[in-house]
This record gives structure tokens, C-alpha cells and sequence, in this order.
């Protein structure tokens, strides 16, 4: 059974429960399973830090890490200045995004 014919099943009196279940399908596979999947790369960027990475807050303060705990980070950021992070602060690598 192809989509056009689903469609005009659905407003024609047949089953609307299909028309709902396809719009949320196609909602589904549009706006949530991308926004889940970003989390996830996220996520595994942040359990990944490690000494020596380059990263940018999300201020835009740039860096180098010195140091990595369980839920924080310590980036060296010039003149021996050294600022401690959430790690839900970090946003991207710089070691490996192009300048």
C-alpha cells in the first residue's frame, strides 16, 4: 500500500489513527531522532577530554586542558592561568576543527 493511497484512506473516512501515526513517524524521524543522536556525540566528546586537547567553552574561551575529573576540567588558558569547567561548559575541540 503506497503513502498517497494511506492519505486518502485517511481523509476519506477510513482510519485516522493511521494519518496520526505517520504524522508522528515523520515527526519522530525528523526533529527528536536528530536532536538524540547530537546528545549522544555530545556526550561521548565530553567523556573523551583528555590532557593536552584544545577546546572552546561555550563562552568562546579557548584553551588547553590540564586537567580532567569526573565532572569538571581544568583548562590552561595563557599566562599560566588555569580556570576550572563544568564539563557540560566545553563545546568543541579545536585540536581537530579547522581555523
Amino acid at each position: 500500500m503506497n503513502l498517497i493511497t494511506i492519505f486518502i484512506q485517511a481523509e476519506s473516512g477510513g482510519n485516522p489513527l493511521i494519518f496520526f501515526i505517520l504524522v508522528f513517524g515523520v515527526f519522530w524521524f525528523f526533529m527528536i531522532r536528530p536532536q538524540v543522536k547530537k546528545q549522544k556525540q555530545e556526550r561521548k566528546f565530553r567523556e573523551e577530554l583528555k590532557k593536552g586537547d584544545k577546546v572552546i567553552t561555550s563562552g568562546g574561551l579557548h584553551g588547553k586542558v590540564v586537567e580532567v575529573s569526573e565532572k569538571t576540567v581544568k583548562i590552561d588558558v595563557g599566562s599560566s592561568i588555569v580556570l576550572k569547567f563544568d564539563k557540560s561548559g566545553i563545546s568543541a575541540e579545536l585540536s581537530n576543527a579547522k581555523e
